[in-house]
């Protein structure tokens, strides 16, 4: 008895090698549809073995250093210096040798939704992870640069253990550690890239809470920036308390 399409697309679902005896089988069903799924089947299966490559290849730098005995390697990110309002967040994460959650990636390069998944993933694999914050009063006080050190700082200190190696983005943290800097870290080591989304995530839900005692602004949305409707509010309403008063335009509205 021929099997129904739909019996073969549910076979087809679990299948993740491209020689697969079920694809060798199926190829050779003349039916326009199981040759559709059989399409299907490959694109799915070569965008997982890119993607897998590619996170292998964002492993490179962790893999280097376990590999000379370096064993507590930290990535180490930030998130939020270039809003009008909000705080800084900065994230530090040791991952485990045998990490393999291959979607993890710049936390630009991700939707909210796949953010957020990821986030709890991590969470979970993790070896540890620890955040730093830093205020738009401190930034106000001491610049943005310097004040997104002093987070980072804050994050890798706030770690269980010291660790042994930082893997930064492009940052420079002011602590008695070896680091290895790179520009666009967060797409170019897992490690990175974990702490990205981790501090994108924390940061979002402090600006959540922020819309709710600031509605006007649209905080949940813009998450700070300089959104039109978050401008437009800026100038009918004025600056909240946690608006950066040394970032334009918001000096401009206060001087």
């Amino acid at each position: 008895m021929t099997e129904s399409i739909n019996e073969i697309k549910e076979q087809l679902k679990q299948v993740n090698d491209l020689n697969s005896d079920l694809i060798l089988k199926y190829s050779q069903d003349s039916r326009i549809g199981v040759q559709k799924l059989i399409t299907q089947t490959k694109k799915r299966i070569k965008k997982f073995d890119d993607q897998k490559a590619a996170f292998q290849e964002r492993l490179k730098f962790e893999r280097d250093f376990w590999s000379k005995g370096i064993e507590i390697v930290a990535g180490v990110d930030e998130v939020g210096r270039g809003p009008l309002a909000g705080p800084v967040v900065t994230c530090a994460v040791v991952l485990p040798e045998d990490f393999s959650i291959y979607e993890v990636n710049d936390s630009k390069q991700l939707s909210e939704k796949k953010r957020y998944e990821l986030a709890s993933k991590i969470k979970d694999k993790a070896l540890d992870y620890s955040y730093g914050i830093a205020d738009n009063k401190l930034i106000d006080d001491i610049n943005i640069y310097e004040a997104t050190r002093v987070a980072m700082k804050q994050a890798v200190m706030g770690l269980k253990k010291t660790p042994d190696e930082l893997i930064v983005d492009a940052m420079q943290i002011p602590v008695d550690i070896d680091q290895l800097r790179l520009i666009k870290g967060d797409a170019k080591s897992a490690s990175v890239s974990a702490a990205s989304i981790l501090a994108k995530t924390y940061r979002d839900d402090l600006m959540k809470q922020y819309d709710k005692e600031y509605p006007e602004y649209d905080f949940a949305n813009n998450a700070g920036y300089g959104t039109k409707k978050h401008l437009d509010a800026l100038y009918k309403y004025g600056a909240t308390p946690i608006h950066r008063k040394n970032f334009k335009p918001v000096t401009d509205l206060i001087n």
